[in-house]
């Protein structure tokens, strides 16, 4: 992976401490499920003032059952403990269970939430974010929130109300005694205050490191093929080592200052522990303790380290998900560069006049794809776009379907600006079919049904016959009902092709597109498009981006697109009798497909005889195909 890719998985920086506004919407997340926070925040509190009493019934015990040898007083005390642990038994399987349905609840929602959000963003935003970035945020980052806002609540409200119920009953039973442990708790905050900045910030560069490792992931089992047939294997192994490194390296900072913070809280904790016991000894020659106190004192002081220590994990592993919540609320507030007008009404129909109106385009980069770019296009024609790669051509067209907007200039339809129409009215009345065609995870006829997920299994097939899919439908194991696999890997990318054009077929779109949809497949299964695409195109607009020059030469005009102006514009025969850019095109694909026929491509010696065979066949077909256009 580049330096320049790398950049590409760069996360963004989130230098925002754990601030109210942060607080209060991951508490925001929670809001809808108050009641069951409440049922287990309740829970908590009863489990630890319950805690809180079993010792001071201990030291009851001690007092008044043992120092007196009354039998019937510990049989008393041991009927109250016994009862209520039965109590706080059936307490602390209500607040697990609640927590636990709460968690899902609020991981359901986040990530409903962002693949929603997902699916309202720009085509922008993915050009500028990896996938393996965006799949961390779905799964890994809404995992560690749902984490905060239950367990994390639930130790942390368990620990307050322990350290709180402790320090009442000792305020109950030695209020001197107690003040000594309440000022231990401000030195433990200011603790925890200082290590807070330093175990966020290292959490933070691990999780953005785990986004490059995830995006790296992602890129090289995609382009697994690409990477065994270039040998990358050792280069990306180095790479890859590079981030896992990097990620080790903060992850070991972390949970080392991490691992620092219990010892110190266990050190100030056994500090204070010895003043008690001192001072608690000195308080029995004066009668203002029981030996009881002293043993429960002990007992809370001990007893409330466990919170501490719980406090310090929890606030450790809190960092790590206000990182995640961070990037969340980053991905939430993104808005889509392409949006509906305030004052958006319903397309009703796509078919009419199209204009691009003096349209200027650029990408993030600033650099000019279409540059004062005007074209009309009438209902019902076919319009083919040709020219060399980064001309312009697919700009045009997702332009058209608004997956873009133009930065200065207008396009019409009907006359009307396009952005006074909604998205989905324009979207929902195109079909496409693009140049890798990209198949879901189900079976053939689900994928077809894609196009329109109210249509029965006749209309299902009757698509595929037009499209001339249904033919190599049948031959299949278990026909309309194979699984296609993931992304379609199953099948041929032909036959990809085959089922992707089908699906716009059964859509019935009023606007058809097809990008280069014909140059990664066979002579014979192109042919099985071209067929579908004409029988598709009767009636609708179309636009056709085209590689493969043969399966244009019936458009209404041809544009021939470069540095994202119109070079030279009209029929195939006009075209080639202009002898300008579109004859050089055609000529130069046509004696390639000559050289791979005779087998000749690679043999510099025979150049000339070819360009001799290849010119005066041009020359033939030129007249002839002239001939039948006029």
């Amino acid at each position: 992976m580049s330096d320049n890719e790398l950049l590409e998985l760069e996360e963004e920086e989130h230098t925002s401490q754990f601030t109210a506004p942060v607080f209060w919407r991951i508490m925001g997340i929670i809001k809808p499920h108050w009641k069951w926070v409440l049922g287990f925040l309740i829970t908590i509190g009863l489990v630890s003032s319950l805690d809180a009493y079993f010792t001071y019934l201990n030291k009851q015990i001690v007092d008044q059952g043992i120092k007196f040898s009354d039998t019937a007083y510990i049989i008393r005390i041991a009927w109250i403990y016994g009862s209520f642990l039965l109590m706080q038994s059936a307490f602390v399987f209500t607040f697990i269970y609640l927590a636990g349905v709460l968690g899902e609840r609020v991981q359901y929602d986040l990530r409903k939430l962002l693949f929603n959000h997902l699916q309202d963003l720009s085509l922008s935003y993915y050009a500028q974010n990896a996938v393996g970035r965006l799949i961390a945020r779905v799964t890994s980052d809404t995992g560690r929130v749902s984490e905060l806002v239950t367990w994390g609540i639930v130790d942390s409200v368990w620990a307050v109300m322990n350290i709180i119920t402790s320090l009442t009953f000792m305020a109950i039973i030695n209020w001197r005694l107690a003040l000594i442990v309440s000022v231990i708790i401000p030195i433990m905050v200011f603790v925890a205050a200082k290590f807070q900045k330093y175990i966020l910030s290292e959490f933070r560069i691990t999780r953005r490191t785990n986004s490059k490792i995830t995006g790296a992931y992602n890129e090289n089992i995609q382009g697994v093929r690409v990477v065994k047939a270039l040998g990358r294997e050792d280069a990306n192994l180095v790479e890859f080592q590079q981030l896992t490194t990097r990620m080790y390296k903060a992850s070991y900072r972390a949970a080392w200052l991490s691992a620092l913070f219990l010892p110190t809280v266990q050190i100030i904790a056994a500090v204070a522990l010895g003043a008690i016991v001192w001072y608690g000894g000195v308080q029995i020659g004066t009668g203002f303790i029981t030996i009881g106190g002293i043993q429960a004192f002990v007992s809370y002081l001990t007893f409330m380290m466990w919170p501490v220590q719980d406090l310090a994990r929890v606030y450790a592993e809190t960092q790590h998900s206000i990182a995640s919540a961070e990037r969340i609320f980053k991905l939430v507030d993104t808005q889509p560069e392409v949006h509906n007008r305030a004052d958006a009404v319903e397309a009703q129909t796509l078919l009419g006049e199209i204009e691009f109106d003096h349209v200027d385009f650029f990408y993030e980069d600033r650099k000019p794809v279409l540059t004062d770019f005007t074209l009309k296009v009438q209902p019902g024609e076919m319009i083919a776009l040709v020219g060399p790669t980064g001309g312009g051509k697919s700009t045009i067209v997702n332009l058209l379907c608004r997956f873009y907007e133009p930065q200065n200039g207008l396009i019409r339809i009907n006359g009307r600006d396009y952005t006074e129409y909604t998205m989905e009215s324009i979207h929902k009345r195109i079909g496409i079919v693009l140049q890798t065609p990209h198949l879901f995870s189900g079976t053939v006829r689900e994928n077809i049904r894609y196009g329109k997920l109210d249509a029965n299994d006749a209309d299902v097939e009757e698509a595929a016959k037009i499209a001339g899919a249904h033919d190599f439908i049948v031959t299949l194991e278990k026909g309309y009902e194979q699984n296609v696999g993931e992304g379609g890997n199953l099948l041929s990318v032909g036959q990809k092709q085959l089922i992707s054009l089908a699906r716009a077929v059964l859509a019935r779109p009023e606007l058809f597109i097809m990008d280069e949809a014909t140059s990664s497949v066979d002579t014979l299964t192109e042919a099985l498009i071209q067929k579908g695409m004409e029988a598709l195109m009767k009636g609708r607009t179309s636009f056709v981006i085209a590689h493969r020059l043969s399966t244009i030469r019936r458009a209404n005009r041809i544009l021939v697109i470069e540095d994202g102006h119109i070079a030279e514009q009209g029929t195939h025969a006009e075209l080639l009798r202009a002898r300008g850019h579109y004859y050089r095109l055609y000529t130069q694909q046509f004696r390639h497909e000559l050289e791979v026929q005779y087998g000749v491509a690679d043999e510099n010696e025979k150049n000339d005889r070819e360009d001799v065979t290849a010119d005066s066949i041009m020359v033939k077909r030129e007249k002839s195909e002239a001939v039948a256009a006029d």
